[in-house]
């Protein structure tokens, strides 16, 4: 059974960091892309940042850019999400996801990911 553990999520406040990771298990996803979403209450989910399979080219929503770093260790097989100057809009329940496919191009679009995380609920008060 193929599973994807976010981590690091928390209650923060406005200007401050935190790091999401995301470990795989079942399965690796050292060829594919993977990416984070996330879900603000009452609203639908949406995309946040995505890396290639070597962490050499990556894709992020406006919204983030410029603070939100997506990076990917191969080696440990683990997906991090460094964010920085938090924003309360940040707020949000964050997604780990990852494409089945390998060698496929970056993508922002949901229906592109075929596995996903629990999620982890990243708070931030102003």
């Amino acid at each position: 059974q193929v599973e994807l553990a976010e981590a690091g999520g928390g209650l923060i406040q406005a200007g401050g960091s935190l790091k999401l990771s995301c470990a795989p298990s079942g399965r690796t996803f050292s060829k594919s892309v993977m990416g984070w979403f996330r879900q603000q209450t009452g609203k639908q989910r949406e995309f946040v940042a995505a890396v290639q399979w070597d962490g050499g080219d990556t894709v992020y929503a406006d919204s983030v850019k410029g603070r939100f770093i997506v990076s990917r260790d191969i080696l440990k097989n683990t997906l991090y999400l460094q964010m920085n100057n938090l924003k309360p809009e940040d707020t949000a329940v964050y997604y780990c996801a990852a494409r089945t496919d390998r060698y496929t191009p970056l993508t922002s679009r949901e229906r592109d990911y075929s596995y996903w995380g629990q999620g982890t609920q990243v708070t931030v008060s102003a």
